[in-house]
């Protein structure tokens, strides 16, 4: 009875988020900016309508697991070799550029505060590795909402995946040197790639297997049936390796962007589309609950009592990601409306922050309570108030490039709720 009472808290939860979503829409704002705000409304730390009976609840995770996968289609299937080739160095180095810059600008200003407050100066790194992630998942919410197209938009897009390495290779070195330095028991570099490669890894051989199988398909139903077969399976295989880590540390996101990135190159155009069409209305809805697992864990009431920790992570890391996302694409001459405004989107955060912090305060546990009290406050405060002002900031960033509206195509999800 339990079971069927939370299934019915996330259908109601599912429900009220769409209706939210359309409700910001009127007001020629981000569908996903509703999302954030129903979440939180009816986590549990407000009404407690998606409580944590749903969001701890083993169904869940699996489920969420393989929405996260399947929103990563968004992305990977837009990411066509042919295409891409034509960008040539620019998206690599302006990934680099804008992850390594956040790193050395948040990194820098906290060890000055923490030096000066007497506090130890590998927690400043700490904060650096944590600020350098970007959640994707609100700005391609506003790409997908607001039917943006245009450089920004096409560079931004394949950032997501590289993005989601750096930050991760970035932050799991520095944890391997911390953990190294306040413990007898360090995390090897050998370990530390191969959890950062291994989402991707795993992506690629389920995709290429995908694609092989798509090849041989004739009809449309079999081809959407062999790709969501092999789709579950990669979620599958991801969700059985998490659990068989210490710390559930997996990108479900990474594994869906590669899978799809591999057979979206090895199949035609046409049977590629086909795919899309069914998908697309399955995108807007695991886009959905994907923002609202974000949501929900966020305590407004951290936006009172934030503090000067807060405001600095919040303005150091824009800085950072703009001045960085700026230099990789004036160096790699990049339009100009991409060193302009690129960096404004790339400051949603949440999602992947939360992460890395739970992770960071679990090695700082025991050795450091005091440090592992300092960047639990602070990034929990700066996800609730820095994912609210940076929908609004991405949305800009997209205007004032010129890109809004300009879709000549439905974006992926278009269909889906809260279009």
């Amino acid at each position: 009875m339990e079971y069927l009472l939370d299934v019915l808290r996330l259908l109601a939860s599912i429900a009220i988020a769409f209706l939210a979503g359309k409700l910001i829409a009127r007001l020629r704002l981000p569908s996903i900016l509703g999302w954030l705000i129903a979440g939180m409304i009816i986590g549990p730390h407000a009404l407690n309508l998606l409580g944590a009976s749903v969001l701890d609840a083993p169904w869940f995770e699996v489920l969420e697991s393989v929405f996260e996968c399947t929103f990563g289609l968004m992305i990977g299937t837009e990411l066509i070799w042919k295409e891409m080739k034509k960008a040539g160095p620019q998206i690599v180095v302006t990934t680099i550029t804008e992850s390594l810059g956040t790193f050395v600008v948040v990194s820098l200003v906290f060890g000055i505060l923490f030096w000066a407050a007497g506090i130890p100066l590998y927690l400043a790194f700490l904060f650096g590795g944590i600020a350098l992630a970007t959640a994707p998942a609100p700005s391609l919410s506003v790409v997908r909402d607001m039917r943006s197209d245009g450089p920004v938009t096409r560079t931004l897009i394949p950032m997501a995946v590289l993005d989601d390495l750096v930050g991760a290779l970035v932050f799991f070195l520095v944890i391997a040197f911390v953990s190294a330095h306040i413990s007898t028991q360090g995390i090897p570099v050998p370990v530390v790639l191969f959890l950062v490669f291994l989402p991707v890894l795993l992506g690629i051989v389920t995709g290429f297997i995908t694609g092989k199988l798509l090849r041989l398909t004739r009809r449309r139903s079999s081809t959407l049936i062999v790709m969501i077969l092999m789709l579950l399976l990669s979620a599958g295989l991801g969700f059985w390796i998490n659990r068989q880590l210490p710390t559930p540390v997996l990108n479900f996101m990474l594994i869906g962007m590669s899978f799809s990135t591999v057979f979206a190159n090895m199949i035609d155009k046409e049977k590629l589309d086909g795919i899309m069409k069914v998908m697309n209305p399955v995108i807007g809805f695991a886009m959905i609950v994907v923002i609202l697992d974000l949501a929900a864990p966020l305590d407004y009431h951290l936006i009172f009592n934030a503090g000067i920790y807060t405001a600095v992570y919040i303005v150091t890391r824009a800085i950072g990601k703009y001045l960085g996302a700026y230099f990789g694409a004036s160096v790699t001459h990049a339009p100009a409306t991409v060193r302009k405004y690129l960096g404004f989107t790339l400051l949603p955060h949440s999602g992947v922050s939360l992460v890395f912090t739970g992770i960071a305060v679990s090695v700082l546990a025991e050795p450091a309570p005091e440090c592992a009290s300092i960047i639990q406050g602070t990034i929990a405060a700066a996800a609730v108030i820095n994912e609210i002002i940076a929908v609004f900031v991405a949305k800009k960033g997209f205007e004032w490039a010129g890109e809004l509206g300009k879709a000549d195509r439905p974006v992926p999800g278009s269909e889906g709720a809260g279009a």
